[in-house]
């Protein structure tokens, strides 16, 4: 890996990039060094606060899910919580995973919406993401710059190479219906004003190297496609597929999640287009 020359950019020597399948598949990309607590939830309140119990002792965590969580916040379900040694925070413990009870077995799911962005700078950095990294030999975008302001906000990245130029947005994705994964799991105007800011870098970016992608982060592994949730949302499922159409790319893959840590996982496919949101 090459070095920060340029404050808040990760440069990537692509001769230098870790590029062995076995090695990477075998490592979590991100890891948990002062492991995780495990506990049950009591409730969730205020937004961004969760009451969980741990024996005897309950006490409150930091959560940064905006979303429902649907399914996975009810009384009594066992979680994963990572503990903070910062002692300028005031709540030490971040909500990490949840247990979903399902047939054949549970599964732990990931709901701490940073992993994505996280994710994705580790596997451009390990060379896990063919197409933002490309294959071992290609330096296709070998700097990556997180949280690049746009009119009205700010997206995750802006990767820049040889290739020109990729805007990237990235996504937590926690709902499954029918094997089917889906985003959002609650209404999103944020979520609909970066497809918009997209849309409009890949109509711009036309014939002179610049892309614009959105990476879906499906934390669980019971979903085998993705879609956008239009049963929730309907105007982001109709802009999700008019990007599609404006050039956006739309990148979802699997983020296998646990105790030990979150590996990076396989791309999955879109679901068919609803007749009545054809293009045109």
């Amino acid at each position: 890996m090459g070095e920060n020359v340029i404050p808040g950019v990760l440069v990537v020597d692509n001769a230098k990039k870790v590029n062995s399948r076995a090695k990477a598949a075998a490592s979590p990309l991100i890891v948990f060094p002062g492991g995780l607590r495990l506990a049950r939830l009591v409730r969730r309140h205020k937004r961004f606060l969760v009451d969980v119990r741990d024996g005897s002792d309950i006490f409150t965590a930091h959560t940064n899910n905006t979303g429902s969580m649907l399914g996975l916040a009810r009384p009594d379900t066992p979680v994963l919580l990572s503990v903070s040694d910062n002692p300028a925070r005031r709540l030490a413990h971040t909500l990490e995973m949840a247990r979903l009870d399902a047939f054949g077995g549970g599964f732990w799911v990931g709901v701490n919406t940073l992993v994505p962005n996280r994710l994705l700078g580790a596997a451009f950095a390990a060379g896990r993401l063919p197409e933002i990294s490309g294959d071992p030999a290609d330096a296709a975008y070998d700097r990556i710059r997180p949280e690049p302001a746009f009119a009205r906000g700010r997206l995750d990245a802006r990767l820049t190479g040889p290739a020109g130029t990729l805007l990237v947005e990235t996504k937590n994705v926690t709902l499954v219906e029918d094997e089917v994964a889906l985003f959002p799991d609650a209404p999103t105007e944020r979520g609909r004003k970066h497809l918009e800011e997209l849309v409009r870098v890949a109509r711009e970016g036309r014939g002179n190297g610049v892309r614009a992608a959105c990476v879906f982060v499906v934390q669980r592994p019971d979903g085998r496609c993705f879609g956008p949730a239009d049963v929730i949302d309907s105007d982001y499922a109709a802009l999700f597929w008019r990007a599609v159409d404006a050039g956006v790319l739309m990148w979802p893959v699997r983020a296998d999640v646990g105790p030990d840590g979150i590996w990076l996982g396989a791309r999955l496919p879109l679901v068919r287009r609803p007749d009545g949101l054809r293009s045109g």
